[in-house]
């Protein structure tokens, strides 16, 4: 595969869309501990997208009605991240404003997280493995 500087390096990627995504940067980085990686803004000197990183994944967030949304059409988005320790992570986010969906929770498949929505009402959750469980104690399947 062609290496491109420019891109991330994750195989998925998600695209979260803001209405004003210089403030969603600073939001995010504060409350969730995210990196800034890439920056662009477009021709009227308004940032439009950025990637950003947490551990060894990658995110892009953009603006509503820029180059990754029509302005028609309402994007949602609900993202996973992985992260060392939920209760720390989570009073992180709390003291950032993050609305509380779900607080944290141990889920029988070994994962204890919680949910909360952003300052544009987007879900996050933020998940920290607990246990190692097999998929069929807890009624799953494996493939592959």
């Amino acid at each position: 595969m062609l290496a491109n500087q420019s891109a991330p390096t994750s195989a998925v990627v998600p695209i979260v869309i803001y209405t004003d995504v210089a403030k969603a940067i600073d939001w995010l980085s504060g409350a969730f501990g995210f990196r800034e990686r890439l920056r662009a803004a477009g021709r009227d000197g308004v940032v439009s997208h950025a990637q950003l990183r947490a551990a060894d994944g990658d995110l892009i967030i953009g603006r509503a009605g820029g180059p990754f949304t029509a302005p028609s059409v309402a994007v949602h988005q609900y993202v996973l991240v992985a992260v060392e320790n939920v209760d720390e992570h989570f009073e992180r986010a709390k003291t950032f404003g993050a609305r509380v969906v779900q607080p944290p929770e141990n889920m029988p498949f070994g994962v204890r997280h919680y949910t909360v929505s952003d300052l544009d009402g987007h879900w996050w959750t933020f998940s920290q493995n607990v246990a190692d469980v097999a998929p069929h104690e807890w009624g799953a399947v494996l493939n592959g």
